[in-house]
């Protein structure tokens, strides 16, 4: 094998990431120098790429002499003193400067002066730890994330001081990796955890507020976005502690109070509840470094729902768009009778058919049968009048997010439908109560905000206003179960669970871009790869629609009176133009056609 660039490697601190990122950099064939002043560390380490590497023959990856000469490649010390021939230098050591500071110092005295000294640090400043070398064109971030072995970003970080021969040394060595390397600047949580932390520190907030459960809202984000885990399981899996750090290392640049870390974090790692690393967080596990979650104190009960719901034979769609029509597809397949009611005989019919057409996509994929799919269609009668709800025990409706055109949609439903009917919005950012107020019942009006596109997701916020009776949110409820959604249950503020974690992430995202810190692919990209998210924040604002997107953000700017969720400038500027996202042709990107 030729000898690769930046053949030999340290790393320093046999942690986790440290213990990932060798077994990256053995397999690569680097020679790879293990440092830890904790012999039990390395002891770990070797044992962990022992256990890889066995795999990896088991599957067929790698040959059994693959592995022996990719285990004598990696070497363990507990002195600073075995890096002095290496060509790069990786220190992740716990995230303190001080401690970092005295690992550069010391590597110092010991390597060579065309070294790469490179940081792991994801909250630290890379600028400072240079600042305070004697080489400071020689340091740089690399940021790699947890799993080392199966993520694909490495953020590479840059500092005003970093020599460009440097960076490319390290991103080369990224590429041969097979990573996929992003230029950064030097800002606490640089791209990815930049935007995550926020999201991660909001939903703390939301937690510690009592207005969700834990589990809720980690079901929201997995069901609503396709997370690969929820805000408060993902916390746990981090680190407490550690986010607290990043947190505050962001607060102390942007003075932006969504960065400063929410109270509960402060008490949790306080207490030692520092998440799965030490057996209890948001959540309580097993053992300490289980990933399996215990019920304890604050799991839900659930005989704790004692109240019955209302019995639901018929229910009743309002609306003829997209959601209307997916919303009354569900309620179909799932058994119920349902009325499809529109502002014409026409528009209704015309969704029914959307339905059909749908119905019989499923039917070609062989997700149902043709008579199921005949059987589900009998049960959808179109109308062009809202007369024919008189009867429904249940109405959704699923109008434009306009809250005149629903006050007086929900005067009209008011009227026409018998007492004890269950009246439903689906809307995702307007206030319920609202609504309600509108009627003579408020208690009978609860939210049930449907995901798009609904036959789909499996997601359904249930929206309870203080005026909403235990009847009605029972009803709801069991309706969910019956039509194999998964509910969660929140007030009724803006936002609900999803928008209000969603959006001010895709803001800043936004203001990210507008400072010029990263470019749009790139930011797409770190979200992807580093997040797991499986779409970046620009793609899904082009997806979701700019104009839809500045609307919620102003909702929740207006709701919660926080500076930093206003909307971002280069938003409004694109609404402003007509630039709206894909059904435009053209938001943060062109697109061929509409």
């Amino acid at each position: 094998m030729d000898r690769p660039p930046l053949h030999t490697i340290a790393v320093v601190g046999l942690g986790t990431m440290g213990t990932g990122i060798s077994d990256v950099l053995t397999r690569s064939g680097r020679e790879v120098v293990g440092i830890d002043t904790d012999e039990a560390a390395a002891r770990r380490a070797v044992a962990a790429l022992e256990s890889s590497t066995a795999h990896a023959v088991e599957r067929g990856r790698m040959t059994e002499e693959e592995r022996r000469e990719a285990l004598a490649r990696f070497r363990t010390f507990s002195d600073l003193q075995a890096a002095a021939d290496a060509d790069l230098v990786i220190e992740v050591v716990p995230e303190d400067y001080d401690t970092k500071c005295q690992v550069f110092a010391a590597l110092e005295t010991v390597v060579r002066p065309d070294t790469i000294l490179a940081t792991g640090t994801n909250a630290l400043s890379v600028t400072r730890l240079a600042a305070d070398s004697d080489r400071p064109e020689r340091v740089l971030g690399l940021h790699f994330f947890n799993p080392a072995q199966a993520m694909r970003l490495v953020e590479v970080v840059s500092s005003v001081l970093t020599s460009p021969a440097a960076v490319t040394a390290v991103t080369r060595l990224a590429g041969d990796l097979g990573k996929d390397p992003i230029a950064v600047g030097d800002r606490p949580g640089f791209v990815a955890d930049g935007l995550l932390f926020g999201y991660l520190n909001q939903a703390a907030a939301m937690y510690e507020s009592h207005y969700a459960s834990r589990e809720d809202i980690d079901s929201a984000m997995r069901l609503g976005c396709g997370l690969p885990m929820g805000p408060l399981a993902l916390l746990d899996l981090i680190g407490v502690d550690t986010a607290r750090t990043v947190l505050e290392a962001m607060y102390a640049q942007s003075r932006d109070r969504l960065h400063a870390p929410a109270p509960i974090l402060r008490q949790l790692s306080d207490a030692g509840l520092n998440g799965r690393k030490s057996g209890a967080g948001f959540y309580t596990y097993a053992s300490p470094g289980s990933a399996a979650v215990v019920s304890d104190a604050r799991t839900p009960d659930a005989d704790a729902d004692a109240v019955a719901g209302r019995p639901v034979n018929a229910v009743g769609v309002v609306g003829s768009g997209t959601m209307a029509a997916g919303i009354a597809e569900v309620f179909v397949k799932a058994g119920y009778a349902t009325v499809l009611a529109a502002r014409s005989t026409e528009k209704a019919q015309r969704a029914q058919e959307r339905v059909a057409k749908s119905l019989e996509r499923s039917v070609s994929k062989g997700r149902m049968s043709a008579a199921d799919r005949d059987a589900a269609l009998a049960r959808l009668t179109p109308a062009g009048t809202l007369d024919a709800l008189s009867d429904v025990d249940l109405v959704v409706e699923a109008v434009a997010e306009d809250l005149d055109v629903k006050r007086e949609l929900f005067g009209t439903l008011d009227k026409v439908c018998r007492p004890g009917a269950v009246l439903a919005t689906t809307t995702s950012s307007l206030p319920v109560v609202a609504c309600a107020r509108a009627t003579s019942r408020p208690q009978d009006v609860v939210g049930m905000h449907f995901f798009n596109p609904a036959p789909a997701m499996k997601l359904v916020e249930v929206v309870r206003t203080v005026l909403t009776s235990d009847e009605v949110h029972a009803t709801v409820r069991e309706v969910c179960a019956k039509v194999r959604k998964h509910p969660v249950h929140c007030g009724d503020r803006a936002g609900f669970i999803v928008n209000a974690l969603l959006f001010p992430y895709l803001n800043n995202a936004v203001k990210m871009l507008e400072a010029h810190y990263a470019t749009l692919d790139d930011i797409d990209a770190a979200m992807r790869l580093g997040g797991g998210y499986p779409m970046g924040p620009f793609e899904l604002l082009d997806v979701v629609g700019l104009d839809v997107s500045l609307a919620i953000e102003q909702v929740l700017h207006r709701e919660f009176r926080d500076p930093g969720l206003a909307p971002a400038p280069l938003l409004e500027h694109l609404v402003a133009a007509g630039c709206l996202g894909r059904k435009s042709g053209r938001g943060f990107r062109e697109y061929a056609s509409r």
